[in-house]
């Protein structure tokens, strides 16, 4: 997943495998072609974030079709899939009101007919990807419909796993929408105007449409080439030179700017043994620079040199913060092949390195759980007003929750995982969160508040109270938040608590 965020970011699809060592795993992800660049990196960490449902029963198999993209692992090579029967499916919406007339409902499944038809007919000769819509007329909705393959199939396969989509979707009529989800493609009508490419009703302005843009695209691929072979012919040192010019000289001179080499000999080349962890944003390496200062590198995901501008912005915001109970973000290097952000090094375990560990030779008192939950509470509150911005983390949990050499908490990861809003009025760092702490407004509808932070809170504290991990999945006695629940309605909330502790601890305050 991580080789495939960076050619999503880079080219809004991607396809890889890993076959040795067993067992073989085969992924693929895609946007609609009518996705921006942006929408369709936030599309792709939304799957990846709710991909792992898909995993209870095989850690190996899920497919995922969110309205404008799509996410699906496998443990064969399922890229030339077209259909398949088992595990294809439809979802059909309820009648509208205004078709309660036979001759309506007729004049209705009349035009999705059509505008299937005609996305099925362009699709598979515009590389998998078509639009088209219908005017109201006489009283009947207007329809829109979308075609998309999967980028692996050739023609051939794309036509017949949109021909077996089309049956199924038009079997949804009179639905006001319809969704056809096939192992090698995907296609839906709605009522409503669901994408975002301008169309006309008309076939034969679409197919000039088309025309031009095929001419524009073949044109426009002969450049990109010509590009690509002149790129490669460039020195390395050249290279170098054009990434420096195109940096900011702010940027460049500002002492929250790092160089690039240095950071990675600090790190001894980002060394397998130098890794501190990793999470959905990227990789930390522990680092020793030059000065002999040591450091935490954060390698990102998403490569944010085309944001230049917004993401140093944001480094200079955020490098203002400081709080005891907040990591110090102390600056990034924008000038490699990687976008990378410097934090202090803190030297003791994450949270759920100690809370988590079974027959573990560190166990947290009492009194130490709640100096973690206040500790977090107060950086926490920090960063949502007091520091004079409203940063809102959206990945708060026990693994970024750092310890020192005192036990004081540490939020941690609060920086810069893509570029955001300028106005700096409402700041949300990190991605899309992690499954069993997203509070559910936000997993459902998107909807970012502080109160994302502050629900994905009370779940850390459920967690160092009980000493559990709230997993979602494989847990028998189910997730600590239904265990809490079920004992806050039985009046024993205090046989939630954490058994290592062996009673020595306040009730009342528990």
């Amino acid at each position: 997943m991580l080789k495939i965020a960076a050619k999503v970011t880079e080219n809004r699809w991607a396809n890889d495998s890993v076959t040795s060592p067993l067992p073989e795993i085969y992924a693929l992800a895609q946007c609609h072609g009518d996705l921006s660049h942006y929408d369709c990196v936030l599309c792709f960490v939304q799957s990846r974030t709710i991909l792992p449902r898909c995993n209870v029963l095989d850690a190996k198999s899920g497919r995922l079709y969110l309205d404008s993209c799509f996410i699906r692992s496998d443990y064969y090579n399922f890229y030339n899939e077209t259909i398949d029967p088992q595990h294809d499916m439809v979802k059909c919406a309820n009648q509208s009101n205004d078709l309660a007339h036979q001759q309506a409902r007729q004049q209705f499944a009349d035009k999705v007919d059509q505008v299937l038809r005609n996305v099925l007919a362009i699709a598979p000769e515009n590389k998998g990807f078509a639009v088209f819509k219908e005017m109201r007329r006489g009283g009947v909705a207007g329809v829109y419909a979308l075609a998309q393959c999967w980028n692996t199939l050739d023609k051939k396969g794309c036509r017949e796993c949109l021909a077996n989509a089309m049956i199924k979707a038009r079997n949804c009529t009179p639905g006001d929408e319809g969704r056809a989800m096939n192992a090698g493609c995907f296609m839906r009508y709605s009522t409503q105007r669901f994408y975002t490419v301008p169309t006309d009703g008309g076939s034969s302005k679409l197919g000039i449409i088309i025309a031009i843009a095929s001419s524009v695209a073949a044109a426009t691929s002969l450049v990109f080439i010509g590009a690509y072979v002149g790129y490669r012919k460039l020195s390395k040192k050249r290279e170098v030179q054009k990434k420096l010019f195109g940096i900011p000289a702010i940027v460049r001179k500002s002492n929250l700017n790092f160089n690039y080499e240095s950071l990675e000999k600090a790190t001894d080349f980002f060394d397998e043994s130098r890794k501190l962890g990793q999470g959905g944003a990227g990789s930390v390496y522990k680092g020793i620079l030059p000065d002999g200062r040591v450091v935490a590198v954060k390698v990102l995901v998403f490569n944010t040199r085309q944001w230049v501008d917004d993401f140093f912005n944001e480094v200079n915001l955020i490098t203002g913060i400081q709080h005891k109970n907040l990591v110090h973000l102390l600056g990034c290097s924008i000038e490699g092949p990687e976008s990378l952000l410097v934090y202090e090094y803190v030297p003791n375990r994450s949270l759920d390195e100690i809370l988590f560990v079974k027959n573990a030779t560190r166990i947290l008192s009492w009194q130490e759980r709640l100096n973690i939950i206040s500790g977090t509470a107060e950086g926490l509150a920090f960063l949502h007003g007091p520091c004079g911005v409203k940063i809102i983390h959206r990945d708060i949990k026990s693994s970024n929750v750092l310890l020192d050499e005192d036990l004081t908490a540490k939020i941690a990861d609060f920086g810069l995982a893509r570029c955001l809003d300028p106005e700096k009025s409402h700041l949300s760092t990190g991605i899309a969160g992690t499954l069993g702490y997203m509070a559910p407004e936000y997993l459902v509808k998107g909807q970012l508040t502080e109160k994302a932070d502050v629900y994905s809170f009370g779940v850390l504290v459920l967690e160092i109270l009980s000493g559990r991990k709230n997993s979602i999945f494989g847990q028998a006695s189910g997730s600590v938040l239904q265990s809490v629940w079920k004992q806050y309605k039985a009046n024993s909330l205090a046989e939630c608590i954490d058994p290592v502790l062996k009673g020595k601890f306040p009730v009342s305050e528990a």
